[in-house]
């Protein structure tokens, strides 16, 4: 089984977010944090989630995204003319908590568990973009490029409470095996495009 490595562990608030015409509550905004993070039930310590419908609560309560993943946004948002200098995007970009070097979706299934040295978070679904996630990558099609490219990441919930320090590792416990994160994603977006 792959281990997992955090790279980067990232809160946010929930602050303004302008969706064209409109102001909305949003914390997609992350940023890495130094040093042990507390994990509790419902996530991260001193991390928010502005729509508790479609983000955080017991089954969503840490989000991680493969890093790997970032030099396809990087390209998405060059070839759009969104990316002014070509700059790397910064850690929690995504609106992840966990930045990982690790499985990918096709790699990890629901109800596997992550085994840290102080915690065990269990994978329970992919993220799914929401309407506020083409504005934060700058062009309208981008929900539908990570339909397509299948690069969503997974939530968490958190089995074990304790706490998180970018740098460490986690065995991957496998769980059930019969729906990946792959699968369940490319099932949800094609009942969203009927």
């Amino acid at each position: 089984m792959p281990g997992v490595l955090v790279r980067h562990v990232s809160t946010g608030s929930a602050r303004r977010l302008k969706v064209g015409a409109r102001s909305v509550l949003s914390a997609i905004g992350k940023a890495p944090v130094a040093g042990p993070v507390a994990v509790g039930r419902l996530g991260l310590a001193g991390d928010e989630q502005a729509d508790l419908n479609v983000h955080g609560g017991l089954d969503k309560a840490v989000y991680a995204y493969p890093a790997v993943h970032y030099a396809f946004w990087q390209a998405q948002r060059r070839e759009r003319g969104v990316s002014l200098f070509d700059e790397e995007l910064p850690p929690g970009f995504m609106g992840e908590n966990l930045t990982v070097d690790g499985p990918l979706e096709h790699e990890v299934f629901v109800g596997d568990e992550l085994h840290f040295p102080d915690c065990v978070l269990r994978v329970t679904a992919p993220r799914e973009p929401c309407f506020k996630f083409p504005a934060v990558m700058g062009f309208a099609e981008a929900g539908r490029a990570m339909a397509l490219a299948g690069c969503c990441g997974y939530y968490l919930a958190v089995d074990r409470s304790g706490s998180i320090v970018a740098g460490q590792q986690a065995t991957l416990v496998p769980g059930r095996r019969s729906l990946s994160i792959a699968q369940s994603f490319a099932a949800k977006f094609a009942r969203h495009s009927r």
